[in-house]
């Protein structure tokens, strides 16, 4: 693909254990890692099929994580934006995710979890 207009609008996330999430490409550009395997000037073959295996993430945070992609595309520009409400429960796997997820983009946080990054667990941040 060598242009932009013949990128499809929307690409598949697939998840470790096969749930499909059919995602805004705009959307999915929020995470370094999918913005990488989709650049259509790359040689991966998700550039080719839109289709992005993540094979370390399963169905039910993969579909968090699809949740904060539309939430942060929402909320892009807006400011005080609250937090996203994310169960105890997917915390750490979530934050495994993020890690995952925004490799490229180490500068921009892909904060999934509040205030709670890698960053700020190094540093004893960890908000209450």
């Amino acid at each position: 693909m060598s242009s932009d207009s013949q990128l499809s609008t929307y690409v598949t996330l697939i998840s470790s254990d096969g749930f499909e999430f059919i995602v805004l490409r705009e959307a999915a550009y929020v995470a370094g890692t999918i913005k990488k395997m989709l650049d259509p000037t790359s040689a991966f073959a998700e550039a080719v099929t839109g289709r992005c295996t993540l094979g370390s993430i399963n169905g039910v945070v993969l579909e968090k994580v699809c949740e904060y992609l539309y939430y942060n595309l929402k909320n892009k520009d807006a400011k005080d934006v609250p937090d996203m409400e994310i169960p105890s429960e997917l915390c750490l796997e979530l934050l495994m995710a993020a890690d995952y997820l925004n490799e490229s983009q180490r500068d921009t946080s892909l904060n999934l979890v509040g205030e709670w990054t890698p960053s700020s667990m190094a540093q004893d941040e960890i908000p209450d």
